[in-house]
């Protein structure tokens, strides 16, 4: 750059490496969990820290557990309801209709007709 504003010398991912200069890893432990699919995922967990019983797998994106045999079932997804659906589940027909007459009754009345 001609104003001179370019950082010089530098490179993307220069700096210091290595645990020298970053401090100390804190010890891990590797704990192994399997999906329905048969994938494995291998997180690590700070040896101090207690392990989740389950896990969301890497490759699928379903619960894992950590038995290899028994693995938890895939939790099923609703999809998405809009604002009248969960109305609709909530009242009948006639219950909409009687409380459609009722706003447009009282807006007839602020009308004055």
């Amino acid at each position: 750059m001609a104003d001179g504003q370019a950082i010089r010398g530098s490179k993307v991912g220069s700096g210091p490496a290595g645990e020298a200069e970053r401090g100390e890893s804190a010890p891990r432990r590797v704990v192994s969990y399997w999906c329905a699919n048969g994938h494995e995922s291998t997180p690590a967990f700070a040896t101090d820290a207690d392990a989740p019983r389950e896990w969301e797998c890497q490759r699928c994106g379903v619960p894992a557990g950590r038995d290899r045999d028994n693995p938890p079932e895939a939790r099923r997804t609703e999809p998405y309801k809009s604002h009248f659906a969960y109305v609709q589940e909530r009242r009948s027909e006639e219950e909409g209709q009687a409380i459609l007459a009722e706003a447009l009754e009282r807006i007839q009345e602020r009308r004055g007709r």
